[in-house]
């Protein structure tokens, strides 16, 4: 059975940041947003109840030393913007270590003008729309007899399952990742920090 349900959320602190950046005075009108469900599957958790930190997901990485190769491939790949955006969007945020795995001249390669779109790509295979926190995603794992599949902004899929308490991402091309730092709140979204980068 579907059920719609219709929920009205402000921008809340982005939006005060963005009409004093702005100098406006004009307050940005509430957004309408319609979900559908399926009772079967239970996706209202993709959709977002309001983030309630004071910084956005690319400030959030720009504060912590563990995610500068993220930031400096977020910025390579022109997606500043778009993440520091009222959003709100899950952002899995793989560690420099987690960047340290990858053949180091495919790195370098990605990070280059000319591989622009396919870095970015391969960073917005790790964003979702909406909010999944990890007791989220572990409802929707337990739902999902075991798994979960996630639809990312690059169109592509994660499977979500459980290691122990651990949750595990499977990539497309079958790599796992796992989640070593959970439900950080941006004022945007919510970051996960994970070990692996993940491969569209």
């Amino acid at each position: 059975m579907m059920q719609k349900l219709t929920l009205t959320w402000a921008a809340g602190l982005s939006a005060l940041a963005l009409v004093a950046c702005s100098g406006s005075e004009k307050a940005p009108a509430a957004t309408d947003i319609e979900v559908v469900q399926n009772d079967a599957m239970a996706t209202d958790t993709l959709v977002a109840s309001e983030p309630m930190g004071n910084k956005t997901i690319v400030e959030l990485a720009q504060g912590n030393p563990q995610l500068s190769t993220l930031v400096t491939a977020v910025t390579a790949a022109g997606l500043g913007e778009t993440l520091s955006g009222i959003g709100p969007f899950t952002v899995f945020a793989p560690s420099n270590d987690a960047f340290a795995k990858v053949d180091k001249a495919t790195l370098d390669g990605l990070l280059k003008p000319e591989s622009k779109d396919k870095l970015a790509a391969l960073l917005k295979y790790h964003v979702v729309a909406g909010i999944v926190k990890s007791g989220d995603l572990a409802k929707m794992i337990v739902d999902g007899k075991g798994t979960a599949t996630i639809k990312t902004l690059n169109g592509g899929n994660l499977k979500a399952s459980m290691a122990g308490d651990k949750i595990v991402l499977t990539d497309a091309k079958g790599g796992k990742s796992t989640v070593t730092e959970a439900d950080v709140v941006a004022s945007n979204g919510t970051v996960h920090v994970v070990d692996t980068v993940l491969m569209p």
